[in-house]
């Protein structure tokens, strides 16, 4: 889901409710490879990023973190769960104008989770959400693409594509969808409820 759909609230009560219910959990966290995480932030420093650029240095994270961190906890019989999965890279990628083909060529092999849970917002509810808590950054307000040079109503417009793109993804995927507009309880006994019957 997009930001401020509170992903990584739930990922943490999810985590603690699946520990007292006896799973071994392992989270993962996007864009958190040690290995592609400084370049990133040092590229994301200088504005110097370019959609392409962008895509490959997340889709590398990813594969680092795939290969170091969730196929060796699968392995050992742990339960993985990721704030953000290659949803994420299609979602934004695209609404940043890269070809979804080039997107999913980059993130091959595709490694598909056994559940998604899709935290459905809508744009305006992810806008106040954010500006709630901070100014949304020059990537996260999508300024690299909408050439908008408030960051608030630059992040609008980009948060509008990244969501048109998440429900596109939703259908086509069959995500299970959670109202992220409801109360973070009523999330969560949601979440509980949609894991005990998958």
């Amino acid at each position: 889901g997009p930001d401020g759909a509170g992903k990584t609230t739930q990922r943490k009560l999810f985590k603690t409710w699946l520990k007292a219910e006896g799973y071994d959990v392992v989270t993962t966290r996007w864009g958190s490879s040690d290995l592609i995480k400084p370049l990133i932030s040092s590229r994301k420093r200088l504005h110097a990023l370019s959609p392409d650029e962008y895509s490959m240095l997340h889709a590398a994270d990813f594969r680092h973190r795939m290969d170091h961190e969730v196929m060796p906890a699968l392995w050992a019989g742990k339960l993985v769960i990721a704030d953000r999965f290659l949803f994420t890279a299609l979602a934004r990628d695209v609404a940043r104008g890269v070809d979804l083909d080039r997107v999913l060529r980059l993130y091959q092999p595709l490694l598909w989770p056994d559940i998604v849970f899709y935290f459905a917002i809508t744009p305006d509810t992810s806008r106040r959400r954010v500006a709630t808590v901070r100014t949304p950054s020059y990537y996260e307000a999508g300024q690299d693409v909408t050439d908008v040079a408030d960051p608030a109503e630059s992040y609008q417009r980009f948060i509008t594509r990244v969501i048109r793109e998440y429900d596109a993804l939703a259908t086509i995927f069959n995500f299970v969808t959670v109202d992220a507009e409801r109360s973070i309880a009523d999330q969560h006994q949601a979440i509980r409820r949609l894991f005990r019957a998958g």
